[in-house]
């Protein structure tokens, strides 16, 4: 009998010392081996402890992976939203060592980061690569152009925090609403989908073929209006002309910043389109970022919150509200308010202005 117990009892102490699996927070100490976006391989030897997050999407992402305390200088633009305040309460006093693509190393040095991580539009530019590599600074540059290549570089930054569970964890739950959506509206037939104009940042200015953002409006079910037509290149941005938005006559408008929802529906130049006689012109919502938008993590909950916008027959049994508080809990430790998520759904005082600090 006495051998018997003995048995069970190591036999529950070795399930007890068994690595809980993914949790999101299980360290990994070994050496890492990355991948970035312009095609650099980067080996560490062990994850990295004290980020520089020059790109606002990577600030999220490293918030994402449980180590938001672990920056040590950011872009100004990580310190407006405020559920990363909220997250991140010591994030409104880190320093900011970029502005406009352009590093000042000085402060970069005096922050003493062991990564930082940069967009591929600083990385292009060989007078910054140079001051970092001048003092032998790690970089990763955090770019895609697509669903799946954003999904990769959360998964190599998984790797370089040391949180690849975590990472993992995210682009299941990303990867598994794309296919929940596309089983309700992959039947639509092409002529009966919605067509759907999306306004980014300004009334005109809109999405291009080959971006995150033609992307995911395709995963949500509906014909982005501006994708595959001509549209006016400004360095990086592209811009629709009001002739052509009067041809596309979309039915539903979404944009993305506060304030020309009612710039579009007031502005009679608008007035003949469908979207706008109906009333169809939605304020995407805004949680740790604006949904959809290029550097935004809550991509999978913008395809949810497109796809029910305009086929709410077809997803009438989602409750958003209940998708909203599962997703930012599991993700990023936020227990909501029914309040709270009613801000994110309205986009109501989710962004602050720097000097309202």
């Amino acid at each position: 009998m006495t051998h018997r117990w003995y048995l069970i009892w190591m036999l529950v102490f070795l399930l007890l010392q068994a690595p809980a699996a993914h949790t999101g927070q299980t360290a990994v100490t070994g050496p890492v081996t990355v991948t970035d976006f312009s095609g650099r391989t980067l080996t560490l030897e062990r994850p990295a402890d004290r980020f520089a997050c020059l790109y606002a999407f990577t600030g999220h992402v490293v918030t994402l992976l449980g180590r938001g305390h672990d920056m040590v200088a950011v872009v100004d633009g990580l310190k407006k939203d405020r559920l990363i305040r909220q997250q991140v309460p010591g994030i409104q006093s880190l320093p900011i060592p970029a502005k406009g693509g352009v590093i000042h190393i000085e402060t970069l040095l005096k922050a003493d980061p062991d990564m930082v991580f940069l967009k591929p539009e600083t990385a292009a530019a060989e007078a910054e690569i140079r001051k970092l590599e001048r003092f032998g600074l790690p970089y990763f540059v955090a770019g895609y152009r697509n669903m799946e290549e954003q999904m990769t570089t959360i998964e190599m930054m998984g790797k370089i925090c040391g949180r690849y569970d975590a990472a993992l964890a995210y682009t299941d739950y990303y990867r598994d609403m794309i296919h929940r959506v596309k089983q309700r509206t992959g039947r639509i037939p092409e002529d009966q989908r919605v067509r759907l104009y999306h306004s980014v940042n300004e009334a005109f200015r809109t999405d291009a073929p080959g971006t995150i953002e033609a992307d995911w409006t395709r995963a949500a079910g509906v014909i982005n209006v501006t994708v595959g037509d001509r549209l006016h290149a400004r360095r990086d941005k592209f811009f629709a002309g009001m002739e052509q938005i009067l041809i596309w006559n979309p039915e539903v408008i979404i944009v993305n910043e506060a304030g020309v929802d009612q710039e579009i529906l007031q502005d009679k130049k608008w007035a003949a389109i469908q979207a706008v006689r109906e009333k169809n012109v939605f304020l995407v919502p805004v949680g740790i970022s604006r949904w959809g938008h290029p550097g935004s993590l809550e991509t999978p909950l913008a395809i949810l919150w497109t796809a029910k916008k305009v086929y709410p027959d077809l997803f009438s049994d989602i409750d958003l509200e209940t998708e909203i508080k599962q997703f930012y809990h599991k993700f990023f430790d936020l227990s909501l308010t029914d309040e709270m998520v009613q801000n994110i759904l309205n986009n109501q005082g989710m962004r602050k202005t720097l000097d309202a600090r």
